[in-house]
């Protein structure tokens, strides 16, 4: 009997396609009637080059006129995007020196257009990656050597490529994810062949999506990573620098009261959480595993809707989907079993390849001061030895 989990299951409800996975059509450059914050994004890497954005936010009597009921979701998130830079940069402008509060006439339109989106009002992967790119080519496709930023911080080769690496692997995560769902409605339907050839489907993605990975050193050095572009990323939730949070002035909610969000980071990406999930990947109990917990609210809504409809997918004995059906035919289908032990190798291999970037990009980096640590991840949490055992427990799910 076919799995109920999966019977309604499709990429396009959830916004993800087989072409682009969790990048959405081209984003917008400018904002709808929005000159000042056009403006202010155009000109954001200059004035917080010269340490103006805060002097320059603080003269303005608003950012953001009003939203417009005519406004469809991808105006809200090219607004969300200029003004989670700003306000990252109004925080960070003196990295030594952040500043505790956001002026009203940018913690305000913040507050509302993030509450829209259904995200926190703080710089997220959403934001910084994927609604931040744009072709130089539109008749191109979406692809390194095609693709450039729409917003950046301080700007630069490193801080550009940073982004794009990860820009290009979401896109080449499209067919990886329709593999996956062709194999879990296979398994559902008990269909060999079809999981075979969704797996396939997905190993092919994963090997792209590893090649680009370790593409990352190619023009983005570690030393200009972790003190060009990291200190803008980090949040104010356990902040060595920020340590009570940040006030939003303005907020009638938040009354006053300081708020702490995470900083940006890559683990806010919907890719892997999806894989472990749809592979049946188990991860025991550990403060990374609290952490990634939390990093779903920052992602946008209906992407942390499909991966808990992943993770709900389970067979009549409540173990997870494909992981169940495959295990069940290893000898049967050594096929099957072959194609999802190259999955989740693949998978092993991505989150090495992390660990080796986060060792040599910020573990090993001298730490200048304190809003800049190397102890933990642009999202506030120690990450090495938990990196590790996240990796081992992906090895373990083939070695059973």
């Amino acid at each position: 009997m076919r799995s109920t989990a999966f019977q309604l299951l499709s990429l396009s409800a959830y916004e993800i396609s087989p072409d682009q996975g969790f990048l959405p059509p081209d984003p917008l450059e400018d904002l709808p009637d929005c000159p000042t914050l056009n403006h202010l994004g155009r000109e954001l890497p200059k004035l917080l080059s010269a340490r103006m954005v805060r002097t320059f936010i603080d003269e303005q009597p608003q950012l953001l006129p009003s939203t417009s009921p005519s406004w469809r979701d991808e105006a809200y998130r090219a607004v969300m995007r200029v003004l989670s830079f700003a306000g990252h940069a109004y925080v960070w402008e003196a990295p030594d020196q952040p500043s505790a509060s956001l002026p009203p006439q940018l913690a305000k339109p913040w507050y509302e257009v993030a509450r829209r989106l259904g995200r926190p009002p703080v710089l997220s992967y959403a934001s910084y990656a994927l609604d931040n790119w744009r072709r130089l080519d539109p008749a191109q496709p979406v692809q390194l050597g095609n693709i450039v930023l729409l917003q950046n911080f301080l700007g630069g080769q490193d801080e550009e490529w940073f982004v794009l690496i990860h820009i290009q692997i979401e896109r080449q995560a499209g067919p990886g994810l329709a593999g996956l769902l062709r194999a879990m409605n296979g398994a559902a339907d008990s269909k060999d062949d079809e999981v075979l050839l969704g797996l396939t489907s997905l190993a092919a993605a994963q090997t792209a999506m590893r090649d680009t990975l370790l593409r990352m050193k190619e023009r983005c050095d570690p030393y200009m990573y972790y003190n060009r572009v990291r200190p803008y990323i980090h949040g104010w939730k356990n902040s060595p620098s920020l340590s009570r949070g940040l006030v939003y002035e303005g907020i009638a909610v938040y009354a006053g009261q300081p708020q702490q969000f995470r900083g940006e980071t890559g683990a806010q990406s919907s890719i892997v959480p999806c894989l472990d999930a749809g592979l049946g990947i188990a991860h025991a109990p550990d403060p990374l595993t609290v952490y990634l917990q939390e990093m779903r609210e920052y992602m946008p809504p209906r992407h942390r809707a499909f991966l808990h409809l992943l993770e709900q997918a389970v067979d009549e004995r409540n173990r997870p989907l494909l992981s169940g059906y495959v295990h069940d035919r290893k000898i049967s289908r050594p096929d099957v079993w072959a194609a999802y032990c190259a999955c989740v190798e693949l998978l092993a291999q991505f989150r090495e390849i992390h660990i080796g970037y986060a060792d040599s990009y910020i573990h090993r980096q001298p730490q200048a001061h304190a809003s800049n640590p190397t102890a933990v991840g642009t999202g506030g949490t120690p990450f090495m030895a938990y990196l590790q055992k996240h990796l081992d427990e992906t090895r373990r799910a083939i070695q059973e």
